[in-house]
């Protein structure tokens, strides 16, 4: 029970409750102690005023609606009553004004609660009493006295509550707005993830560096040269200064070259001097160089190394393999070169047996060792006797 029902209660109480011209004077007398109340207090608003009065009306309004009999003849609903003439038909005591007021409200229309079945069986309704709107500031004669100052304070019980239907709109606001924030920082963090992986943040140094390995790949079983190894590419006529050469090949003399019907092998001429132009077929096949049986007899018991003289074909870096069969004197193992635009010298050794050969050799020179058709430029094949 709030402080405006208590204290209006405990004043009916206090007389005959069942005397409507009673009652009324408790409800004058409790308007008007809130309207003490209200003009001591100057925290007090015109709207909390309000509010304050309205929540008058409305519990005067119920607790009169426990006095009211049915009453038969009555329309459902009332729009307005002329508060005089009914405090008039009642008995009551004309209102005396006295002192300033505190801010009013319109008096509200009186309310039909519905129809109600008498004994009898006609329909009837039950009234609510018109709740005057214009209290006087005095205490009137009959009528206990009231304290409304607990209902006058700030924050009292007293307050109008707010729709529920708003409360419940409000509450379902805070939840959208906090799903939205939620959603709108997730969306920024997950594109801010996207344009990060995108830029390469999170990438290493090693993984950013997309250039060309300096040094070709390696492949199983292969002997691959390396760029600072013995048997690397040197530079045209390095190695002239120490060494007796035996020719293998030369572009004069071209008969001594097999191509295989999808490899090609054409003696062209560039500033460098005439070559061989060599381009391997899409099975990947070799052409092949004769090593004479005179030269291998040479070679016989010896160790040697041999130089290939060549560079790639204008524009198309390759890299070449290189096999060899001496007969009875073995092999040389797979050699595999990367080749360039610049002409190099691609040295390989062999530590033959000390054995009679009893056929020449050959050398074989697959031109793109990765079968995309790319051709090498062959201008000697050369071999010398390590001392």
């Amino acid at each position: 029970m709030d402080a405006i029902e208590k204290a209006i209660r405990n004043a009916l109480e206090k007389g005959n409750a069942e005397d409507r011209a009673f009652r009324e004077r408790v409800y004058r007398s409790a308007f008007a102690a809130l309207d003490r109340a209200l003009q001591a207090n100057p925290g007090v608003t015109v709207e909390v005023a309000i509010k304050r009065r309205k929540a008058i009306q409305e519990k005067i309004t119920e607790i009169e609606s426990e006095f009211l009999p049915a009453v038969p003849g009555v329309a459902p609903r009332i729009d307005a009553i002329d508060a005089p003439a009914a405090e008039t038909a009642a008995g009551a005591a004309p209102a005396v004004e006295a002192g300033p007021k505190a801010p009013s409200v319109p008096s509200p229309a009186v309310t039909v609660d519905g129809p109600v079945q008498a004994a009898s069986g006609a329909p009837r309704s039950r009234v609510l009493p018109v709740v005057p709107d214009i209290m006087p500031d005095a205490t009137l004669p009959g009528a206990p006295a009231i304290d409304m100052s607990a209902a006058a304070a700030p924050g009292a019980a007293t307050e109008v509550a707010p729709d529920r239907d708003e409360r419940r709109i409000r509450g379902r606001r805070l939840p959208l707005t906090a799903i939205f924030l939620t959603v709108t920082l997730l969306a920024a963090v997950g594109i801010g993830l996207f344009f990060a992986v995108q830029t390469g943040v999170f990438k290493s140094a090693a993984e950013l560096n997309t250039a060309p390995p300096e040094a070709p790949p390696t492949v199983e079983d292969d002997d691959f040269t390396p760029a600072d190894g013995a048997n690397a590419p040197a530079k045209p006529g390095a190695a002239d200064q120490s060494r007796d050469w035996i020719n293998v090949f030369s572009p004069a003399d071209p008969t001594h070259v097999a191509a295989p019907s999808d490899a090609k092998a054409e003696v062209m001429r560039d500033d460098a001097g005439s070559f061989l132009r060599i381009q391997s077929g899409a099975s990947g096949s070799a052409i092949a160089f004769d090593v004479g049986q005179g030269v291998l007899e040479k070679l016989a018991g010896k160790h040697a190394v041999f130089d290939i003289i060549a560079r790639a074909e204008d524009g198309k870096d390759t890299q070449i393999s290189v096999d060899c069969n001496f007969g009875e004197l073995g092999d040389c193992g797979r050699k595999r070169y990367a080749v360039g635009q610049q002409r190099n010298e691609y040295l390989f050794d062999v530590k033959f047996p000390d054995k009679r050969p009893g056929s020449a050799g050959t050398i074989a020179i697959n031109s793109d060792f990765d079968k995309q058709g790319k051709a090498v430029n062959v201008y000697e094949i050369r071999v010398s006797i390590e001392p």
